[in-house]
């Protein structure tokens, strides 16, 4: 590399702009003093046009002195050959090789047609010693720089370069062991067989010291047929090899860990987590839990926010699956990245593809769960291939000739009609099927109110948890304004209202005026909009009274004495509405 450098000068990077230029009718005389006043020891001819005539040199000149020539002669008289030129642009290796064939020590240099300076075989000599002692203290660096250390020997085992980190592995200085033979301080080294048998060697593991771990590689350097050095470099692997040996002792430890993190997964989206005590809910996880065990599709339908990837997640837990659990968001996906994001593709399928390929999602949940949400909204050209892949088992990459065999079990999910959309023509009606082999459609939040103080609890709690917050009291009005609400988000509209008002509560009590504006302002459109469907004054107190009591039994887990606080009535007063309501459950 740094060699190339030296083809790269031109002659316009070496030459001499000091230069002294002399008509030709000018005398020898006028040539040396001018020579001496200037400190050069060559001066260029020119004719009347700038035209280069010749080069004399000061000893041109005093061959003449000596030869008792007059030195009031023109000095074109003394020109005996054609003058050789120059241009800034040439090679100056070019330059040598000219001057060194017309057996001529100087070239003047040309732009057009007049002479601007002049080269000297000196100054190419001083420009390429200049130009080795840049490269030799750049190579010592980058040598030194370098993660393997590096050795150099001559034929007879002299040590001819020591880098930094063969210095460091072995503990050897350099001004030790440059310039003598190897084998006096290592008697078995590679580079010593290497020389002796002059064929390379390459990655040998070594201990060079206890605790210390090396790979060692060494070849024979030839030119001309010749063998003129051998190298070898040295690669610390101590700290790999450490790293090697904690990694292994760990293994173990981390295969508990992978046991514990299952344990805690399962756990956490199991269907004993599934919150919920209301009739309609429970019916759906005793859905859920029959179709698990098996490894036919499903599809979860339900109004936003229902929570149709927690079943998803539950039924797969359940499954017993071996596999991981993919979701994918099919309203989330670009169409034109759908089919590489479902499939994976090859290296170099496509501009900007990744240079090793890339594994698609159906792929990634082998042996697993693929959970499409929002199904729905899946591309037709993209249903047609995802039949064919529930049809074959295996899956083709973008840019791939071999299908892969897989296992994986569909659960999908949507908000919106499917049976609508098949009879528009806007989802294909074998698919559908295909994925709707059971279907379990998920209440909203309106159909399963009595679930509410529930969630109300659960997150509450949560959110105080994650935040290292107290968790607040709630005021009894603000549990009868959210069971009347018609929670159109449902699940995860509830979660947002609630962080919403734990965040304004004040003096840590959960009032009215805490709750978002438009769960106040819906509340106020309902009072004044609804009419009592019964003007029986005791029936509405006795339902009113009733689900009170569960929301705030609820709410406080069956705690009598907080389920009072709740509802600002004394403790004796709630054991006496729940005999005399018949509210065994809470007794």
């Amino acid at each position: 590399m740094f060699l190339h450098q030296l083809d790269q000068y031109t002659v316009g990077d070496i030459m001499d702009r000091r230069l002294i230029k002399l008509k030709e009718e000018a005398n020898s005389r006028e040539a040396i003093n001018t020579m001496i006043s200037h400190n050069l020891d060559d001066i260029i001819l020119t004719d009347e046009t700038e035209k280069v005539v010749a080069v004399l040199t000061f000893k041109d000149l005093m061959k003449q002195i000596r030869s008792e020539e007059d030195l009031t002669k023109p000095l074109k008289d003394l020109v005996s050959q054609k003058v050789i030129v120059s241009t800034e642009e040439a090679q100056a290796i070019e330059a040598r090789n000219l001057m060194k064939k017309n057996h001529i020590g100087r070239l003047p240099v040309i732009r057009e047609g007049k002479v601007v300076g002049i080269v000297r075989v000196n100054d190419i000599l001083n420009k390429v010693y200049s130009k080795i002692d840049e490269m030799h203290t750049a190579l010592e660096k980058i040598l030194d720089s370098l993660y393997e250390g590096v050795c150099v020997v001559n034929p007879e085992g002299t040590v001819l370069l020591w880098s930094k980190g063969i210095e460091k592995l072995y503990e050897v200085n350099q001004e030790e062991i440059v310039g003598r033979n190897l084998e006096e301080f290592f008697p078995t080294a590679l580079l010593l067989k290497t020389l002796n048998s002059k064929q390379p060697i390459r990655n040998v593991y070594h201990s060079p010291r206890p605790g210390s771990y090396a790979i060692i590689s060494s070849i024979p350097i030839f030119i001309g047929g010749e063998m003129i050095a051998a190298v070898s470099t040295d690669r610390d692997i101590t700290e790999t090899t450490n790293l090697s040996e904690e990694l292994e002792t760990t293994k173990e430890k981390l295969d508990l860990l992978e046991t514990e993190v299952k344990k805690i997964n399962e756990e956490q989206y199991s269907f004993h987590n599934v919150i919920g005590k209301s009739d309609i809910i429970k019916e759906k996880i005793l859905e859920a839990r029959k179709v698990a065990l098996a490894n036919s599709s499903v599809l979860i339908g339900g109004e936003s926010g229902t929570g149709k990837e927690v079943f998803a997640r539950a039924i797969h837990q359940a499954s017993g699956r071996k596999g991981p659990f993919v979701a994918i968001n099919c309203s989330a996906i670009p169409e034109s990245l759908f089919e590489s994001e479902m499939f994976g593709y090859e290296s170099g399928a496509f501009t900007g593809a990744l240079n090793k390929g890339k594994i698609g999602k159906v792929e990634l949940a082998n042996q697993g769960t693929l959970f499409l949400d929002e199904i729905g909204d899946m591309p037709l050209y993209m249903q047609a291939k995802m039949l064919r892949v529930l049809q074959e088992r295996q899956v083709l990459r973008v840019g791939g000739e071999k299908s892969i065999d897989i296992d994986v079990r569909v659960i999908s999910a949507t908000h919106r009609n499917l049976e609508n959309m098949v009879t528009e023509g806007t989802f294909r009606e074998d698919l559908y099927y295909r994925l709707n082999v059971v279907y379990i459609d998920l209440p909203s939040l309106r159909e399963r109110k009595e679930d509410i103080p529930i969630f109300l609890r659960r997150f509450i709690s949560e959110f105080c948890e994650e935040n290292n917050l107290r968790v607040p009291e709630i005021d009894a009005e603000v549990l009868q304004v959210l069971m009347n609400y018609p929670w159109p988000g449902n699940i995860r509209e509830l979660k947002n209202a609630i962080e919403h008002l734990v965040i304004f509560s004040k003096d840590n009590v959960i009032q009215k005026n805490s709750l978002p504006e438009r769960v106040l302002e819906k509340k106020i459109t309902d009072e004044k909009q609804q009419q009592p469907v019964s003007f029986d004054l005791q029936e509405n107190i006795r339902n009113t009274e009733i689900s009170t009591i569960k929301g705030a039994m609820d709410m406080a887990d069956n705690n009598k004495a907080k389920a009072a606080k709740i509802m600002n009535i004394p403790r004796s007063t709630l054991y006496y509405k729940l005999k005399y309501y018949g509210m065994k459950e809470y007794l």
